[in-house]
């Protein structure tokens, strides 16, 4: 058998997961080159492959627009910008005429200096290029963050002046990110995330009197991730062409990239999720959030995320699910099909997937319908606009990933184009009227403001009572905070105390509770509820715990109704008895950390795509998704089991020792990587109130010795690389590999194969998962060179016997799962490796086709902590199917021990 026949079948050997459908009547064509084969497209579109950066070395692309020539300009995320001349749709060569911008401003530059580039926005518009560069200023390229504007003066089609409107403090993914052109054809918006000051403001559309408002235990996030971080969070701003002017439109966001409007004037973003929290209380998942003015998203550091529920700040349109928004845009230019044309174009970066939002009016906001409008595996999205042409162009990369130009067109079943047909605009209501009259008091105060505003605190649409409070805001307190006091509509009375909590001062708290305690609580909705509860938790968190006596009304007046029907409804009644000291909050909590019953799901699921559906399209990031679902704790428990760690009153022996044991057994459960520092945070802020002299036995009972030095992992038995590590490439394997594996170390080979996390799929000697292939032989059948570049490039080549099936469906959607058996009617597939038993039903009547999957469940760069020494070890392991006594390790093995 020749040497390449053999690193093959290693390959597939090692690989996890999937390849092409050997079933050749589902096979993409063959004469389909394999960029454009891996798209699933909605029918009747289109693709064209126009261009790789990579092949010319032009970097990794992310940004790009269209300008007033019809030309693409285009941005490396490490680099410079391009110019290019597109091909017409359906031409014979689609190859672009590329030119890297290079202004000239009259100073004699190298041709090797970027002059401007690592953007992560751009526009053209007002006779200028607008870039937004997110980049710390160094010695390679010397422009910092901040928006930019190119201009030619000269009319000789090439930039000369080059003019910074506004240095921004950030950079990175959460930096500063897009430009768009408003609808009034005669300014711009810009987004920036929550990495990113907001830099001063000449207005601001939210009041800016931001503050955490949450009485929940303030626990930041244990591995680091924004722990300097506060209010506002990321932001959107209105500037004028110049960038002189700079008005702040809405904040609370975690990382949303672009932003796009509708026929009505109305905007939307595509807000980020923090994958760290999966499956705890506080997670939100990607979503899309219709942006009024003066909206507040509530995102804020670590544990204090806002609920939705929430009345000071508002509910997406959507809730996506897991993933890495990028690009936004709307479709009433493309030359598609009318629905398309009133949907919001979101892209997801870690699962490749454009999902299109059919955006339905729905009172003062919209609601949506999803659709996976092109998805890819991979297809790492990155930037996409509307071109002049009516098409879509989109691009992927990022990170230094491999780069791609694509154009999406439409066209009927005659195989013409689709008209450009003028589309009309949805419908307005008399509620989305109405919030933007309420709008045009967002600016200040304005007489009349507060009379018009008020009636609407009690207005049935949530975004227009939103909209109201905003409006009153604005206005002097003294104009208004007595209406407050007088009000007798317990709905309108609870948005002005918000308001008045935002505005007001410590004097009033107690004037406050006493009023918010005269409202009969039975008497009001499930909704009214949340909104008094917030307005009671707004108040004393802005203006501290009151004395005792009054706290002791407020407890009383709340106590009885806890615990209640719904989760959010027990989060704020927990969160403020246990900070007024209520003695009963303990036990009834505990009760609570008890019970089974509770929306848990709602963490994960109520999102329009499915965790499950996502674990195979990204293995890298899908198989933290599917050991979370595997094993999941419930997640009110964990923000019960948080809500008692800092309360003195009401404990007793016994309840002290069912709260301790709670922590133990939350250590047992898999959540995001953030979970075990966040029980433990909540452990240890536990433990210091407890006598010193118990301190030992809580500590013990409670799973001290079930975690690492760090507090954010459990014990890990293996040792972890020592490194420096590199990112290996097969040309490294020859000189790796030059003098053998004779003399290597058993036991660090067997620690780097548990830090290489290899035992979590793979079985060797009867240890360890079998969602991978048995490794115990592996040795008997390829050389170490074959393992390492199986282990380097796991996707090249893919074993049947672990692949997974990709079914397109008839809506659209992919589902991505291992075809475990079929019959006349139904493919039954499993779609979590680590709940392989856990299946799911695909009626054949919905599948239009179905191929192999081209990942594999191995991600790449397992090994790229390790050192060479770390390295050759490992594959000895392999080598030797973790047998000690293999002859690996019979030349100077046993004095090699010895000496390490």
């Amino acid at each position: 058998m020749n040497r390449r026949l053999l690193i093959l079948i290693g390959i597939a050997f090692l690989a996890i997961s999937c390849t092409t459908n050997s079933d050749s009547k589902n096979e993409t064509p063959e004469n389909l080159p394999p960029k454009l084969a891996k798209l699933k497209l909605q029918p009747g579109f289109k693709a064209e492959h126009l261009y790789s950066p990579g092949d010319e070395e032009e970097g990794s692309w992310v940004a790009m627009t269209f300008d007033n020539k019809g030309r693409l300009i285009t941005s490396d995320q490490y680099g410079a910008l391009y110019r290019m001349e597109i091909p017409a749709i359906g031409s014979e060569n689609l190859t672009p005429k590329i030119e890297k911008l290079k202004i000239q401003t009259g100073e004699q530059v190298a041709d090797s200096v970027i002059q401007m580039g690592y953007a992560q926005g751009l526009l053209y518009a007002f006779n200028s290029l607008y870039v937004m560069v997110n980049h710390r200023s160094d010695d390679e390229f010397e422009k910092g963050s901040g928006l930019y504007r190119l201009q030619d003066t000269d009319n000789d089609d090439q930039y000369d002046k080059i003019t910074l409107l506004k240095e921004l403090d950030g950079a990175g993914e959460h930096g500063p990110h897009s430009i768009v052109m408003a609808p009034d054809q005669k300014s711009l918006y810009v987004i920036a995330g929550n990495h990113t000051d907001m830099p001063e403001m000449d207005s601001y559309r939210l009041p800016k009197v931001w503050e955490d408002d949450n009485l929940f235990p303030l626990i930041k996030d244990p591995r680091g991730h924004a722990n300097d971080r506060g209010a506002p969070g990321g932001w959107i701003a209105h500037i004028d062409p110049e960038g002189k002017k700079w008005e702040q439109v809405a904040s609370g966001f975690r990382n949303p990239f672009d932003l796009a409007f509708n026929e009505l004037g109305d905007m939307f973003t595509y807000d980020s999720d923090m994958e760290w929290d999966l499956g705890m209380p506080w997670y939100r998942p990607t979503r899309i959030c219709h942006v009024p003015s003066g909206a507040e998203f509530g995102w804020r550091t670590g544990n204090q995320k806002w609920s939705a529920a929430y009345p000071d700040n508002l509910p997406p349109v959507l809730n996506i699910g897991q993933g890495s928004p990028t690009s936004v845009s709307y479709g009433k230019d493309a030359k598609f099909p009318e629905k398309y044309k009133h949907s919001i174009f979101a892209f997801d970066w870690s699962f490749g997937i454009i999902y299109a939002i059919e955006l339905k009016p729905e009172g003062a906001t919209y609601s949506g319908i999803k659709e996976e409008f092109v998805s890819g595996i991979p297809l790492p999205l990155t930037d996409g606009v509307i071109g002049p042409d009516g098409a879509m162009y989109f691009m992927t990369g990022g990170r230094r990933l491999e780069s791609d130009l694509y154009r999406v067109y439409y066209k009927d079943e005659e195989g013409k184009e689709a008209a450009l047909a003028s589309t009309s605009a949805p419908e307005q209501t008399e509620e989305n009227a109405l919030r933007k009259k309420l709008e045009t008091y967002h600016m200040g105060p304005i007489e009349g403001a507060v009379d018009f505003a008020w009636p609407n605190l009690k207005h049935t649409d949530r975004f227009v009572r939103y909209a109201a409070r905003i409006a009153i805001e604005h206005q002097p307190v003294k104009e208004w905070q007595d209406r407050v006091y007088s009000e007798k509509d317990p709905e309108a009375m609870v948005q002005g105390m918000i308001a008045l909590a935002r505005h007001g001062n410590a004097s009033q708290r107690d004037r406050m509770l006493i009023a918010m305690m005269e409202v009969k609580y039975d008497g009001l909705s499930d909704i009214q509820q949340v909104d008094l509860l917030r307005a009671f938790e707004v108040t004393i968190s802005r203006f501290g715990k009151p004395a005792s006596g009054m706290s002791n009304k407020v407890v009383q007046y709340l106590e009885g109704h806890y615990p209640a029907k719904t989760d959010v409804l027990n989060q704020s009644l927990s969160k403020t008895l246990a900070y007024l000291d209520d003695p009963k909050v303990v036990s009834k909590t505990l009760a609570l950390l008890q019970s089974q019953e509770g929306e848990n799901a709602s963490v994960m699921a109520n999102t329009a795509t499915d965790a499950s559906d996502l674990i195979l399209r990204n293995p890298q990031y899908g198989m933290d998704i599917a050991s979370t679902l595997k094993n999941m704790p419930l997640a009110q428990h964990t923000y019960y089991g948080i809500v008692l760690d800092s309360v003195n009153a009401g404990w007793t022996p016994e309840l002290r020792d069912e709260y301790f044991k709670w922590f133990y057994k939350a250590f047992s459960f898999k959540a995001g990587r953030s979970y075990i520092g966040f029980i433990d945070k909540a452990r240890e802020s536990a433990l210091s109130q407890v006598p010193k002299n118990k301190f030992e036995y809580y500590n013990t009972i409670s799973g001290d010795s079930l975690l690492g030095s760090s507090g954010t992992d459990l014990v890990q038995e293996a040792e972890q690389p020592e490194g420096p590590g590199r990112n290996w490439q097969p040309e490294d394997v020859e000189s790796l590999l030059a003098d053998g594996l004779e003399g290597r170390n058993f036991e660090d080979g067997k620690n780097m194969y548990a830090a290489a996390t290899c035992v979590t799929c793979h079985a060797m000697r009867g240890e360890g998962e079998n969602i991978g292939p048995d490794l115990t032989q592996l040795g008997t059948r390829f050389t170490p060179e074959d393992m390492m570049e199986a282990i380097i490039e796991p996707n090249k080549t893919i074993s049947d016997q672990y692949n997974a099936t990709e079914f397109s469906l008839k809506n659209g959607q992919t589902v991505v799962g291992r075809l475990i058996s079929e019959d006349d009617s139904n493919y039954v597939i499993s779609q979590n490796p680590y709940a392989p038993d856990l299946t799911r039903k695909i009626p054949k009547s919905e599948v239009t086709s179905q191929k192999m999957s081209t990942v594999s469940l191995m991600p790449a760069g397992l090994i790229n902590r390790m050192n060479p020494d770390e390295l050759k070890d490992l594959l000895a392991y392999l080598k030797a199917g973790g047998n000690p006594d293999n002859p690996v390790y019979s030349k100077g093995g046993n004095q090699a021990q010895a000496s390490r």
